[in-house]
């Protein structure tokens, strides 16, 4: 039998441990790395196979800029996946996901896609879906209510985008864009699940016996047809679309997410995922027949489409506990 590790330190651990006694990680909890995937994809360069790679990811031998880790992003924990790829036509990856499980308690989920025309977007996004993934694994393990923990995650998620900021201010005499990003998220339990979103980073329910979106768009063109000033294809078709009415970043103001809750009564997957799956597919009739080939899928069908912009697609399957 194989020893079990701490994914942590990696020493030694029992089955029946709830933490490492070494470095005193919570064995209960698993979540995506902190930070993403950072560097270059490859130790050596695509053209000439140096080692030799700067810190820009430039090889220092031929002078090839390396494809980033962040170009593709495939992530797996037990049942729950994520995908997030680069797209066909940006220059990289803004998009990122970050997702955990609780043992016995649940699962949280979360995407931000970041607003390319921001500074450091990709950095943005990444912390922000890395500060809400810990509030709501914290709120699994202390059974917190679900919707304030979501409230939380949001607010955790606006302050390290602040202090992204802080960190490296604007040059003087220049005011460049804030950093900011989208979000969605998912808090997933036995028997229901939280989503919060702001922006237009969506979130679906999947299953046999009907399928729905369940967020709808922060963006100018929703706002626009829920006042019955244009049609849903006109708003799809206009330029000013993806204009967002709320987002997350230093330059939002104060941020509520939009959040509702849900008790499925039989099997299906939650689907969150950025534009760049949605622009293609908005419609959930259309994305529940990919499901049985996981999230690489969604991903190859927005890239066939087009790749116009970045995609990310995590799936979590649900389950509810039957009644005894």
């Amino acid at each position: 039998m194989d020893t079990l590790k701490c994914p942590e330190c990696f020493a030694p651990v029992a089955p029946e441990d709830r933490f490492c006694e070494a470095c005193g990680r919570n064995l209960l909890v698993r979540r995506t790395p902190l930070g993403g995937p950072t560097g270059p994809a490859q130790a050596s360069c695509i053209l000439c196979g140096s080692p030799d790679i700067d810190d820009e990811d430039y090889c220092t031998q031929c002078g090839r800029h390396q494809p980033s880790a962040r170009d593709r992003v495939e992530y797996t924990l037990g049942a729950v996946s994520g995908v997030s790829d680069r797209g066909k036509r940006r220059a990289r990856n803004e998009d990122s996901m970050a997702f955990g499980h609780v043992a016995g308690k649940g699962v949280a989920a979360v995407v931000c896609d970041g607003v390319a025309s921001s500074e450091r977007a990709e950095q943005a996004s990444q912390a922000a879906a890395d500060a809400a993934v810990d509030v709501l694994l914290n709120a699994l393990i202390d059974t917190a209510d679900p919707e304030q923990a979501m409230i939380d995650a949001v607010a955790a998620s606006c302050f390290s985008v602040e202090q992204l900021v802080e960190a490296e201010p604007m040059e003087a005499g220049g005011r460049g864009v804030a950093p900011s990003c989208t979000f969605v998220s998912a808090l997933v339990t036995e028997n229901s699940v939280t989503i919060g979103w702001v922006g237009d980073s969506r979130a679906y329910w999947l299953a046999d016996e009907g399928s729905k979106q369940l967020t709808t768009d922060d963006t100018w063109a929703a706002q626009l047809v829920f006042e019955g000033v244009l049609t849903e294809e006109q708003a799809r078709t206009d330029r000013r679309a993806h204009v967002l009415s709320r987002w997350i970043g230093a330059d939002a103001g104060q941020v509520v997410p939009q959040v509702v809750t849900l008790q499925p009564t039989g099997p299906g997957v939650f689907l969150l995922c950025s534009d760049g799956l949605h622009n293609y597919r908005p419609q959930p009739e259309d994305l529940q027949p990919l499901l049985p080939c996981g999230p690489e899928e969604f991903v190859k069908v927005a890239l066939e489409a087009g790749g116009h912009d970045n995609i990310t697609v995590v799936l979590v399957p649900f389950t509810p506990r039957a009644v005894e």
